[in-house]
């Protein structure tokens, strides 16, 4: 799989980018391969998604906050303690999976989304 389109409820809410926001279906949980990023489109959103585990997948913007590129779902997992990370593929800067905190280079930040898995289909909240 190397991208998803999400094609969610129209009647959702916009933030003030103009994105669709709440609880979107992406794909099914089966689709994402383990340790491995993909991009998906979700409510006119570009998303890498990462599954570390069975049941635990993890969502943030692919567009790397250093350079603007979207090649986030290219990144190189790994992890800081117990706190799961994603490595730029550009310039190698670490971000914690779970907030977006840069732990590399101070004031950059990644947009984390939180995630959830029902009925076997990954959804990401934005």
């Amino acid at each position: 799989m190397t991208a998803t389109l999400e094609l969610g409820a129209l009647a959702a809410e916009s933030d003030t980018a103009g994105f669709r926001t709440g609880w979107r279906r992406v794909c099914m949980v089966d689709d994402l391969e383990p340790a491995w990023g993909e991009a998906a489109l979700v409510a006119g959103r570009q998303v890498a998604l990462f599954r570390t585990g069975p049941s635990e997948v993890f969502a943030v913007a692919h567009q790397d906050p250093a350079t603007g590129a979207h090649v986030m779902a290219r990144g190189i997992l790994g992890s800081k303690g117990t706190r799961p990370t994603i490595s730029s593929p550009l310039h190698k800067e670490v971000y914690d999976l779970e907030t977006g905190e840069c732990f590399s280079a101070p004031g950059l930040r990644l947009e984390a989304f939180s995630t959830r898995i029902i009925d076997g289909f990954v959804e990401v909240q934005l």
